[in-house]
C-alpha cells in the first residue's frame, strides 16, 4: 500500500514553508502507511561543508560527545545538530570521507542515512503524524522534498528500513510497490561499489539510480533505463541536489496524481494529499503516464 508524496518549489517565497507543506501532505497519507514515515528535505547549503544525517541502531543519545570526539580526531571543527533520534553533522567537504571512515571504525551503532550539500533525511518507526511532530518537520525550510508513509510487506519495520533511501550524495528515493529482482540486483550493485545497507527493495532501486548517474547518465536517462532493468511494479519519487523526478512502471497499477503551478510541482498517491497546497484550485492536475519519466530541475 504505502503513501508517497513530493514537493518541488519554484517560488522562493514558499521555501520557508517546505516542511510545513510536506507534513500536511503526509498527514493525509497516514492510513496508507501507519508503520513508519520518513522525510527527505533539501535545505540551505553551508559553503564548503557537507552534511551527514545520522541515526543509531542502539538509540544513542550522546551525539554531542560523538561530535567532540570526531572533531578531535579529524583536527577540524565539526558542528552537530540533534533532532529527535537523529543528528546532522556538518563537516568540511574535504574531510567527508575521513568522517565516514572514522564513524565506521569507532561508532559501530551509527548509520549514515544521507550525505550531501543540501540533503537531510529524517525517518522513524511510528505513526506518520507523530514522526513529523517528533522531528519538527514543519519548521524546516528548503527547496524541495519527498516523503513516505510505510505499510511494510517484506523487510522489517525498523528506522533504517523506512524510506526514503539515499545511496549517493544528495540523492534519495521513495517507492510504492515491490521489486521482484532486488536480490540479484543488490549483489550486482555491491560488486559495482554501491553501498546497500538493508534488505529493503527500495534501497536497491535507489542504488541502481546512483550507479547509473555515476556512469554519466542524466536523471531522465537513468529513470528510462530502470523501466527495463527493474522487474516488478513501482511508482518512484526521486530527489537530487537540484531536481525532482517521478516514474511509474509500464502497468502503472499504483495510484499517482500530480499538480503543477507557477509556484511548485507536487506529487502524491492521492489527490486529497494535494488539497493543502496554496493555489491548488488553479493547478494543472494530471496523472503521470506509465513508463514515462517526469523531472524538473532548479
Amino acid at each position: 500500500m504505502c503513501g508517497i508524496a513530493g514537493l518541488f518549489i519554484k517560488a522562493t517565497r514558499l521555501q520557508p514553508r517546505l516542511g510545513e507543506l510536506l507534513a500536511s501532505m503526509t498527514s493525509t497519507l497516514c492510513s496508507r502507511g501507519p508503520d513508519s514515515a520518513g522525510f527527505a528535505l533539501y535545505t540551505a547549503e553551508e559553503p564548503g561543508k557537507t552534511k551527514l544525517t545520522l541515526t543509531s541502531v542502539d538509540a544513542r543519545t550522546d551525539y554531542d560527545r560523538l561530535g567532540d570526539m570526531l572533531s578531535r580526531s579529524l583536527g577540524a571543527s565539526v558542528s552537530l545538530t540533534s533532532r529527535h533520534t537523529h543528528a546532522v553533522l556538518s563537516v568540511p567537504t574535504a574531510l567527508a570521507q575521513s568522517c565516514r571512515d572514522w564513524l565506521l571504525e569507532n561508532a559501530k551503532d551509527i548509520r549514515i542515512l544521507s550525505e550531501g550539500l543540501n540533503l537531510e533525511i529524517y525517518k522513524e518507526v511510528g505513526y506518520p503524524d507523530e514522526v513529523a511532530h517528533s522531528f519538527d518537520i514543519g519548521c524546516i525550510a528548503g527547496t524541495h522534498g519527498i516523503v513516505h508513509t510505510r505499510m511494510a510487506t517484506e523487510s522489517a519495520v525498523t528506522t533504517t528500513g523506512a524510506h526514503p533511501f539515499s545511496t549517493g550524495p544528495d540523492q534519495c528515493l521513495v517507492h510504492n510497490g515491490s521489486l521482484s529482482n532486488h536480490a540479484s540486483l543488490r549483489r550486482e550493485l555491491r560488486r559495482d561499489g554501491i553501498v546497500v545497507q538493508t534488505e529493503n527493495d527500495t534501497e536497491v532501486a535507489a542504488g541502481y539510480l546512483t550507479r547509473e548517474l555515476k556512469r554519466g547518465r542524466t536523471l531522465g536517462e537513468a529513470l528510462r533505463s530502470s523501466v527495463d532493468d527493474l522487474d516488478g511494479f513501482f511508482t518512484f519519487v526521486v530527489g537530487t541536489k537540484n531536481g525532482f523526478g517521478v516514474l511509474r512502471d509500464p502497468i502503472a497499477c499504483k495510484p499517482a496524481v500530480m499538480a503543477e503551478t507557477d509556484d511548485y510541482v507536487a506529487f502524491a498517491s492521492e489527490y486529497r494529499s494535494l488539497t493543502c497546497l496554496p493555489g491548488i484550485k488553479n493547478a494543472r492536475v494530471f496523472e503521470p503516464k506509465p513508463a514515462t519519466p517526469y523531472f524538473w530541475e532548479h
